[in-house]
């Protein structure tokens, strides 16, 4: 029992810990003094990999626990949750992440949120009001971004002073995989794209293409370049100076089925396009998407047709933020 009475049963950690780094460890050793047990809630699960999450939340738990090892954390008293993100759904992110919460509690009520009031990238510490906040004493200048950078830029003195041995070890070994090679060729396509922008991030418009077929299937296409190559997305098309957003949409959903854009096959969006434009929404810049609802009157052939529940199944196969978009093109409500 402290002096301002009894600590509360349970804490709440949230965070990506893409990767998880010394502050990270020191805040959680920091928060086991102060609660019985230690909910670390692990963001961004069920993502593609990419330069921003190159870990799936399995991997981040086993890195989460190497590190706690380091420090003689005791881990009996950790559990571990995962949650997707939502990024156009901030209340069902919410939703999601106090079910998790309760799976691990029972319901209970005595639970208290951890962490850091940092910079905007925290806003969510004020998104559970009825979470009693025991804020952190750890101030760092500590960032998984800079220890992705480094990571992917083959410096690795510099990430071995930012994570725990432990974590270090098994990055290192990662390092061996087929994963990372396709990690880091998608670092060096940054890299040189950042060059040749020159200004970083560049401003893109792309039109993308919702299409259903008779059967209520919708067509995905796989992404030949980088990054997030092999990945499926919707058909979609940067807008040229000379079209309209629906007529590159259009344009992109005929080539994706193998015919002319003026196929009469393909009907027209009944509704004005859905915008997303989230400003981290994607690696190649500053990309603002425009989706359009579209119809295709003709067969369901070849590779890419897939039921909605198909298209949905796998986030882990879907490129950037195509899941999100998917499950809203794909709701009830959604045009046919």
């Amino acid at each position: 029992m402290s002096a301002l009475g009894p600590l509360p049963a349970f804490g709440v950690y949230i965070g990506r810990f893409q990767p998880p780094h010394a502050a990270h460890l020191r805040v959680m050793e920091e928060a086991l003094e102060k609660v019985g047990t230690l909910i670390v809630v692990i963001g961004s699960a069920r993502a593609p990999r990419t330069l921003k999450n190159p870990w799936t939340a399995g991997e981040r738990q086993e890195l989460l626990s190497a590190g706690l090892r380091d420090v003689g954390a005791d881990l009996r008293r950790v559990r571990f949750a995962a949650v997707p993100d939502h990024p156009y759904d901030e209340e069902r992110w919410q939703r999601e992440v106090r079910a998790v919460v309760a799976a691990q509690t029972g319901g209970a009520s005595e639970v208290a949120l951890m962490g850091h009031l940092k910079d905007d990238s925290s806003y969510y510490l004020r998104s559970f009001p009825e979470w009693p906040f025991l804020p952190t004493a750890v101030v760092s200048p500590l960032s998984a971004t800079d220890v992705r950078r480094a990571y992917f830029a083959g410096k690795l003195e510099a990430v071995a002073g930012m994570v725990s041995p432990a974590v270090f070890a098994w990055l290192d070994a990662f390092r061996q995989t087929s994963d990372f090679a396709e990690l880091e060729a998608d670092a060096a396509w940054l890299r040189g794209a950042q060059a040749e922008a020159g200004t970083w991030p560049p401003l893109r418009v792309e039109a993308l293409a919702a299409v259903r077929g008779p059967a209520g299937r919708v067509r995905l296409v796989r992404r030949h370049e980088r990054p997030g190559r092999g990945l499926w997305t919707l058909p979609g098309a940067e807008v040229l100076p000379t079209e309209t957003l629906a007529a590159a949409a259009r344009r992109a959903a005929a080539a994706a089925l193998g015919v002319t854009p003026s196929d009469p096959a393909l009907l027209p969006s009944p509704t004005p396009a859905t915008v997303y434009d989230a400003p981290g929404r994607s690696e190649r810049g500053r990309v603002i998407a425009h989706v359009f609802a579209l119809a295709w009157a003709g067969e369901e052939e070849g590779e890419g047709w897939l039921t909605p529940a198909q298209a949905l199944a796998q986030p882990e196969e879907l490129f950037e933020d195509t899941h999100a978009l998917l499950e809203q093109a794909l709701s009830p409500a959604a045009p046919r």
